[in-house]
């Protein structure tokens, strides 16, 4: 089932997500439909609170890296990303390490706006998947900055929160017309309901 993504500016994106546990109700379902509702999306990773649960769980499929044009050349930082689908449960971001690298970041609750946003390069991570089983990897490159911009999202943390001053200023309108619902996109979504207007 495709699930409506929650919009800029709803309290729930700026929350800081709590764990759960085996039990939590309909889990499977819940993990189905995120994946079903990022692909809807054409996104490469959805989390929790942007189908309006606030809870420390995202899921990722990197694959859309690895597509190219034929006179492009390989690029490095997308090595591996055919097999990168993961969910991830209850994860801690243990490490960064390497240097800054710029990537120009979009997000499914932040449609039509894209920023350059500067991440380290390698992140260890610990969390357990859809089968509950542990896991402690490190990621680098493309694979590293999905994580770590999902990972931001359970922390209450947006893209756009990384910016200048100046370049939050500057996307001001756009923002409030995105909260606003007065954006045409090509998925559902879900507008705060304090500021709904004009969809």
């Amino acid at each position: 089932m495709i699930l409506p993504i929650v919009a800029y500016g709803d309290p729930v994106l700026k929350k800081v997500a709590v764990d759960i546990d085996k039990n939590y109700p309909k889990l499977d379902e819940l993990i189905s439909n995120m994946f079903e509702t990022m692909y809807n999306a054409a996104g490469v990773g959805l989390a929790a609170p942007q189908v309006g649960l606030s809870i420390r769980m995202f899921v990722v499929d990197g694959s859309p890296f690895t597509e190219k044009e034929e006179d492009e050349e390989d690029d490095p930082k997308a090595a591996g990303m055919e097999d990168f689908k993961r969910v991830f449960i209850n994860p801690r971001i243990t490490k960064e390490e390497g240097e800054e690298w710029g990537f120009n970041e979009g997000c499914l609750s932040i449609p039509k706006i894209r920023e350059e946003v500067f991440r380290k390069e390698q992140i260890t991570v610990t969390y357990y998947d859809e089968n509950w089983k542990q896991h402690t990897e490190t990621f680098d490159g493309y694979s590293a900055r999905i994580i770590q911009h999902e990972y931001d999202h359970i922390e209450g943390v947006l893209f756009t929160d990384h910016l200048s001053a100046l370049k939050r200023r500057l996307l001001t309108k756009k923002l409030t017309n995105i909260s606003k619902g007065e954006i045409s996109v090509d998925y559902k979504m879900k507008f705060p309901a304090t500021l709904r207007g004009k969809r």
